[in-house]
């Protein structure tokens, strides 16, 4: 039986497409191994082409609640997009970016900045992990592996892995490497980041307009093994405006930065190329975010969990959290949005193991863990309505602000 088959017939297929029968007790932590035992609520069409329903699934920790919003890419009233706060180092609900942007459903996205405080003085930026598109357009890259923030990485992996879609509304992991050039009047720059909190150990990176009003200071802490190790002391930055360097600095600033500026910002070793250029230097800026595919329209920062319908080895199956997921299936052309509830009296949450699992189970055949926890937000907006209305519980009952989101959008 098609999974298109059966969004009317919900009391057949909550056991045939799945093809296992529900359980109710829970099983000792790693022991579920298989497949999690799902029932399904009443599908709702949202939009043409999108739909929503309830689900509850019973794994190694228990009973628990999640949402589910499926989108047909192949339908071309459809759209997926990046929905942002308006800027990279900035955050805002789910519901707002949703609202702002008129989308019929959304979930929150990639981890992101949330804390310094092993970095006194710094300021909190908010940015996400991993490389981001909006609307064709490259708004950051991805930071080091070991500056990252969310659960550890499975072997193979890293902050670089995206969920994306082309401009044939074709869904795929990807990984995306940003490829870029400061050049200037004393030499070619390679680019090591882009609208990044982190930098690597020696690199140089480039603040736009699409950066916002936050501090870049942050870029100059950690390592690439250690998000926790001090800033360095080694750190210049230079600002270029319509071509040319307008103004240099010892100490990092903050933006916004206009229109036809940007910014270098330079660690050991690209602070002392940084320090070679003078007031008047001629200066340009060339990147973009290259994968192993075509181009992507939008692509969110995602951990892979799930590849082929084979989820990834290394997982974590002990540890239960409340959890988001978006899955790919249907040969790209479908889109899967899953968030949990997070009420601590009736949830018991997931493995990324588990969750692995029950992506596939729903359908997907490629999957990515997004932020999850106190960020875990599903909403969608009903035809004629002008809010966007959570439809999981976040844990503590209420919508944290967060760096990014998924946006599906529906013509007609």
């Amino acid at each position: 039986m098609g999974w298109s088959r059966c969004w009317g017939r919900v009391a057949m297929c909550a056991v045939a497409a799945v093809g296992l029968v529900v359980g109710e007790g829970a099983l000792a932590p790693g022991a579920a191994r298989g497949a999690p035992a799902v029932t399904y609520g009443r599908a709702v069409a949202v939009a043409p082409g999108v739909s929503y329903r309830t689900f509850t699934v019973t794994a190694s920790h228990g009973l628990t609640h999640g949402h589910l919003v499926v989108a047909d890419l192949a339908n071309p009233r459809v759209k997926v997009d990046l929905l942002t706060p308006g800027a990279v180092g900035a955050r805002a609900r789910v519901t707002a970016m949703a609202d702002a942007r008129r989308a019929v459903a959304a979930v929150n996205g990639d981890f992101f900045d949330i804390s310094e405080t092993q970095h006194p003085g710094v300021e909190t930026t908010g940015a996400s992990v991993g490389p981001a598109i909006e609307s064709g357009r490259p708004l950051k890259g991805a930071v080091p592996d070991g500056q990252r923030f969310g659960p550890a990485l499975p072997p193979g992996a890293t902050d670089r892995d995206v969920l994306g879609v082309n401009s044939s509304r074709t869904a795929r992991l990807d990984r995306l490497t940003l490829q870029g050039t400061a050049d200037t009047s004393r030499g070619e720059l390679r680019l090591n980041g882009l609208n990044q909190y982190a930098l690597p150990v020696g690199g140089i990176g480039a603040f736009t307009s699409r950066w916002g009003a936050t501090s870049w200071a942050r870029a100059a802490c950690g390592t690439d093994t250690s998000r926790g190790a001090p800033c360095t002391p080694a750190a210049y930055e230079v600002t270029v405006r319509r071509g040319k360097v307008v103004a240099t600095s010892a100490t990092l600033g903050h933006g916004p930065v206009p229109a036809g500026t940007f910014v270098l910002v330079g660690r050991e070793k690209g602070a002392r190329a940084l320090r070679a250029l003078r007031t008047g230097d001629r200066a340009s800026l060339r990147y973009r975010l290259g994968g192993r595919g075509g181009p992507l329209e939008f692509a969110v920062g995602g951990m892979p969990v799930l590849k082929g319908r084979a989820p990834l080895g290394g997982l974590d199956d002990r540890t239960a959290a409340t959890r988001t997921g978006a899955g790919i299936g249907g040969h790209g052309h479908r889109l899967y949005l899953v968030a949990l509830d997070g009420s601590a009296e009736q949830n018991s949450g997931l493995t990324l193991a588990e969750l692995a699992r029950l992506m596939r189970v729903l359908g997907a055949d490629d999957a990515v863990n997004l932020d999850g926890g106190g960020s875990s937000t599903l909403a969608t907006r009903a035809r004629g309505d002008r809010q966007a209305v959570v439809r999981n519980r976040p844990p503590g009952s209420f919508e944290r602000a967060v760096a990014n989101g998924i946006g599906i959008f529906a013509r007609g």
